[in-house]
């Protein structure tokens, strides 16, 4: 019988969906400052990761990625559907395991399967001051292809004025289209 959670697998990873045993190791990154720096959220208190664990577990844009060795569940990778057969990708992973080259292995395997399935082109935001994420992309084959300018912002400051930030733009396009 076909399991139903798995989306792929790597020689060191489980790419799943989400389920409800994964609360603590989910609010081990998303309380972590360093590791929520660059996203539209500030770190998360055990309530608040309950509640996105849930919505984690009812969508399937979110994927879980699992040790396979110790079956701990280490970061997720976001492949959301957009307009023109397109897909936007993120990815967040616990800062004990960076450098391992697991968002390299489990976005690989993600891309590969997405590809497989037609998708067009998937393509990533970030921020430039990212580096880490940018320079994943590029390792990923992604080509940049847009640097906007101060359009968007998560945060006001103390006079409540918006604390504007740059964005990168990433794409990569289906191996028959390149």
């Amino acid at each position: 019988m076909e399991n139903k959670t798995i989306i792929a697998e790597t020689e060191r990873l489980i790419l799943r969906r989400y389920k409800k045993d994964d609360l603590q190791d989910l609010f081990e990154y998303l309380s972590d400052m360093k590791v929520v720096e660059y996203e539209p959220y500030k770190p998360m208190t055990i309530d608040e990761t309950k509640e996105n664990l849930e919505w984690r577990i009812g969508t399937e844009e979110m994927i879980a990625v699992e040790l396979k060795s110790s079956h701990k569940m280490i970061g997720n990778v976001y492949m959301g559907k957009r307009d023109f057969e397109a897909l936007e990708i993120g990815y967040v992973f616990n800062r004990n395991y960076w450098g391992n080259g697991y968002a390299v292995e489990s976005c690989k395997a993600l891309i590969e399967h997405a590809f497989s399935k037609g998708t067009h082109r998937i393509y990533a935001e970030c921020d430039p001051d990212n580096k880490g994420s940018w320079k994943l992309l590029e390792t990923l084959g992604f080509q940049r292809e847009a640097h906007l300018r101060q359009n968007v912002y998560f945060w006001k400051n103390e006079n409540d004025e918006p604390i504007w930030k740059d964005t990168y733009v990433y794409a990569k396009l289906g191996a028959d289209r390149q």
